[in-house]
């Protein structure tokens, strides 16, 4: 029988997905991408295997768990629109946490003990002094982040049993598209600020909205950890080697480890787009955090993670490329 090295990559048509996807297949990695297309692309894998189904389908997982010998998954299904999650948490409670759950199972029953996991920075809430570090009290304040967090506590609770080894990344503020600009976010009525901001700037929208001008920072608009997509990705294969060399499982934050405002994220895509775009100031939205940044040291001195794109015109030059590029080719 082959080796059990194929990565299974669940939700790899999506955004992040399949940026993982891509770097995987250029360093030679045998992949097998599950995703229901809900939000992903079938153009956004090329040529790698697609699966089109849900995790849900047991029969479905176990036949792509054989088939394609897997000895890892890399875990990005889900669903992760905030807003979204307060008006419907249950759609989140299952396609988030009992859909991992699920995974986890077919997992075990096959012999895969090795599992990345998308997280999200929403498992912590809103940090008193605005530093999320991975050892602090954990206190989502959205059924999105409580279903992440749910799904982090079955990979602690099984691991602590069994032989299966994880690592958990805690995003931050995602963002930019694949340098190359051969794939990046599709995603309709999408709400991440440099997607919307460049969507303004190629004419998609009329404006941008600031959430709250006088917050506790040092332009009254919030704070965050922007990560550019592919150092991102980056950080997954970083995990894929660690967790083959048979390290401990361990959760990680993927960020930069400081923040830039909403202002000055406008005034990037404003500088690298050379226009202006129409800017409205709004109140501030419930559970907004006035800053949330990553403490990102344990990353580095545990996978030897080191980020390549950490600045922020690069970053929107990139998202600003892709939306140029979907105006004239449309997916």
């Amino acid at each position: 029988m082959p080796a059990k090295d194929t990565v299974l990559v669940t939700g790899g048509a999506g955004y992040i997905g399949s940026h993982v996807v891509m770097q995987l297949r250029a360093r030679g990695e045998k992949v097998v991408v599950v995703d229901n297309l809900t939000t992903g692309f079938r153009q956004a894998v090329g040529d790698t295997p697609l699966i089109v189904g849900n995790l849900a389908d047991r029969a479905l997982m176990a036949r792509a768990f054989n088939e394609h010998n897997v000895g890892t998954v890399m875990h990005f299904a889900a669903n992760t629109v905030v807003p979204e999650s307060v008006r419907d948490p249950l759609k989140y409670y299952g396609n988030n946490t009992s859909a991992t759950r699920n995974l986890l199972e077919a997992c075990l029953q096959v012999g895969v003990r090795r599992l990345v996991f998308s997280s999200t920075a929403a498992v912590y809430g809103m940090p008193a002094e605005g530093v999320a570090r991975e050892d602090m009290t954990l206190a989502p304040i959205n059924p999105y982040g409580t279903s992440k967090l749910m799904s982090e506590w079955i990979l602690r609770d099984l691991a602590a049993v069994t032989d299966f080894r994880y690592v958990s990344l805690r995003y931050f503020n995602v963002a930019g598209s694949d340098p190359q600009c051969r794939i990046g976010q599709a995603t309709a009525n999408a709400t991440l600020l440099i997607k919307v901001a460049c969507e303004a700037v190629v004419g998609k929208r009329k404006q941008v909205s600031i959430y709250g001008t006088d917050y506790a920072t040092p332009d009254g608009t919030g704070v965050r950890d922007y990560i550019h997509v592919d150092d991102l990705a980056r950080a997954h294969l970083d995990a894929l080697d660690y967790l083959r060399s048979g390290a401990a499982s361990a959760v990680l934050n993927c960020g930069y480890g400081h923040g830039y405002s909403v202002r000055e994220v406008l005034a990037s895509v404003q500088r690298v787009a050379g226009k202006s775009i129409a800017i409205r100031e709004e109140p501030r939205r419930p559970g907004d955090p006035p800053s949330l940044v990553a403490a990102a040291d344990r990353i580095r001195a545990l996978l030897g993670w080191q980020p390549k794109l950490d600045d922020l015109d690069t970053i929107v030059r990139t998202a600003l490329h892709w939306e140029e590029k979907l105006l004239a080719n449309p997916w």
